[in-house]
């Protein structure tokens, strides 16, 4: 599965709120520091707020922070917010103009939504906190 930039993106961010969870952060701070684009960045965390990610708070002295413990932020959950349709070929999908006449049936197609899940599936073995606290020593990968 291939994973778009924004996801990247937003996964970097929580990682930074993440290793500054003492205190509110700022967009410029977090697009200088993780070199990310500050327009982008933006609407990543409109996105990452109306799913509760992040608590947001304007004004001067305003900036963002976890919406919750990092221990409770599962990366496959994460994806899946942010990556809502699976990895499938153009015509494998439902909502292609020119659809495959075997989607029903294609092995291929139920093979790459398989592979999609187990992707996904290892995903969820892993928390905020495990890849924030890789710096620290080998992330702890799921069997």
């Amino acid at each position: 599965m291939r994973l778009t930039k924004r996801t990247d993106m937003a996964i970097r961010l929580l990682m930074y709120c993440s290793a500054h969870s003492d205190r509110l952060v700022t967009k410029t701070e977090v697009a200088e520091a993780c070199d990310l684009s500050f327009n982008h960045l933006a609407q990543i965390v409109l996105q990452l707020a109306r799913l509760e990610l992040i608590v947001t708070r304007r004004g001067r002295n305003g900036g963002f922070s976890l919406g919750r413990p990092a221990e409770e932020i599962c990366i496959g959950g994460v994806v899946r917010a942010l990556e809502p349709k699976p990895v499938l070929p153009e015509n494998c999908r439902e909502d292609s103009a020119v659809p495959c006449r075997d989607i029903a049936t294609c092995l291929f197609r139920k093979s790459l939504l398989v592979a999609t899940e187990a992707f996904l599936s290892t995903l969820d073995g892993l928390t905020l906190a495990d890849l924030a606290n890789n710096a620290a020593g080998p992330a702890r990968i799921p069997a």
